[in-house]
């Protein structure tokens, strides 16, 4: 089998090579070069000491020495080389207290988690797969190198990455190893925040995002996400509904393109309902209020994973407007453009859409009709660059204390006025016109 190396990944290589030590490419850019992907990074191993890797190159830095990695510098590039070595015991369910270097690629190979990461290659001895990792490639498995058990005793995360790979790749995971993930969920507790993350997002804005239901069959999400379990055991008797709440919002992840405010918006969009359900007298179930204990879940579990502000406030605010339901006129168009954001209402009309995918067939096409002539309604006011904000609006603050107003919370107020009057009249939106209503309101 032939890999194409890049070339400074062939250098470094080559040079270990030269000075007399073994040195390949190795797991997931192997991996990804089999299965035609492109390659995300480029790693190295080697049975060069991180001393001995450094003095053959110009440029390098300590990424990770005590665990055997450095980076090797090459035109302002970073890669990453490790040496062979033999992981000490875990204490902490993540971390080897202690590694021993060796010259042994098997050996190192051998701590890698799945048979599919644990592939080297060169262009002298070509494909190193020791544990039948592309045996596996084609037969779309994850499978853990050697005792599942032990990988997973080791590093807890393993667990959620066995999951998200099978999402990235559309994988099934082997039988053994999905027991081991059962057995040992628990352990994720141990994995901080900013991992769990990481890892969840990698699920959810994956090809297959509905593979977070595995997750919940294997005990995952009751550790990182319990209300997500909650959800997956709560009907909808309800004509608008055919599916019960989480696989609702399996199905509307599905249906919205893979970027993560949106992906997070659908998994948190309707998370308030168990705690809002109620049932009538009829057995129509009813989810008043829903959409603010919705948003109050998502904030608070964005916050609990150590999401960036800037995510949390997306995602927050378009979970809050994700029901938000208006005609099809003009007017309600500006008006909710003005209160979801001019940067959301794109987003908004992707979550309003991907909603109704998720739904039952009832109504649905008048559901649709009505979201496309908003739509169009939206495409138009952008077109003719209609004022839906403060920033559109013809005047300022200054404009309207030269006019003679006094300076104070009376000037943003009369700016909130102001705008209302545009939003609902965008030919209001003149200088002489607007200056005209003010020195009405000071006289």
């Amino acid at each position: 089998m032939k890999i194409q190396l890049p070339d400074k990944v062939h250098h470094i290589i080559t040079t270990l090579q030269d000075h007399g030590y073994e040195a390949y490419a190795v797991g997931g850019c192997v991996r990804d070069s089999i299965l035609g992907r492109d390659p995300q990074d480029w790693d190295i191993t080697t049975s060069a000491t991180p001393l001995e890797t450094k003095a053959l190159f110009e440029r390098t830095f300590d990424t990770g020495i005590e665990h055997g990695t450095i980076t090797v510098l090459l035109e302002k590039e970073g890669f990453e080389v490790t040496t062979y070595r033999i992981d000490g015991k875990y204490e902490d369910s993540r971390h080897p207290k202690e590694v021993q270097f060796t010259r042994s690629l098997e050996e190192d190979l051998k701590r890698r988690d799945f048979t599919i990461n644990a592939m080297a290659y060169n262009e002298e001895a070509g494909l190193v797969d020791i544990f039948d990792g592309l045996q596996d490639l084609d037969q779309k498995v994850i499978r853990c190198v050697g005792n599942a058990g032990e990988r997973f005793s080791e590093d807890a995360l393993r667990i959620l990455r066995a999951v998200r790979f099978s999402a990235q790749l559309g994988f099934d995971i082997e039988e053994k190893t999905r027991e081991a993930i059962s057995d040992l969920a628990s352990n994720l507790r141990n994995i901080s925040a900013e991992r769990i993350q990481v890892e969840l997002v990698k699920l959810l804005v994956s090809p297959h995002p509905e593979r977070i239901r595995l997750a919940y069959e294997l005990g995952i999400t009751s550790v990182i996400l319990p209300e997500f379990d909650v959800m997956m055991v709560t009907e909808q008797e309800n004509l608008h509904h055919c599916y019960h709440v989480g696989e609702h919002t399996i199905h509307t992840m599905m249906n919205i393109a893979p970027e993560k405010v949106l992906r997070l918006t659908m998994l948190f969009h309707d998370m308030g309902k168990p705690a809002t359900k109620s049932i009538d007298e009829e057995g129509v179930a009813h989810f008043r209020g829903h959409v603010c204990v919705s948003e109050e879940i998502a904030r608070r579990i964005l916050q609990r994973l150590k999401f960036d502000n800037d995510t949390i406030r997306k995602v927050s605010k378009l979970v809050r407007f994700h029901d938000y339901r208006m005609p099809a006129a003009s007017k309600y168009v500006r008006r909710a453009m003005n209160r979801i954001g001019e940067d959301l209402f794109p987003y908004y009309l992707l979550v309003q859409r991907a909603d109704i995918a998720g739904q039952s067939e009832y109504q649905k096409t008048k559901k649709i009709e009505n979201l496309e002539q908003i739509e169009k309604l939206y495409k138009e006011i952008l077109e003719l660059k209609q004022c839906v904000s403060l920033k559109g609006l013809a005047v300022t603050g200054r404009d309207l204390i030269e006019a003679g107003m006094e300076p104070g919370p009376q000037i943003g107020e009369m700016l909130e006025t102001l705008l209302k009057e545009v939003i609902d009249d965008p030919e209001k939106n003149e200088k002489k016109v607007l200056l005209k209503m003010v020195s009405r309101g000071i006289h």
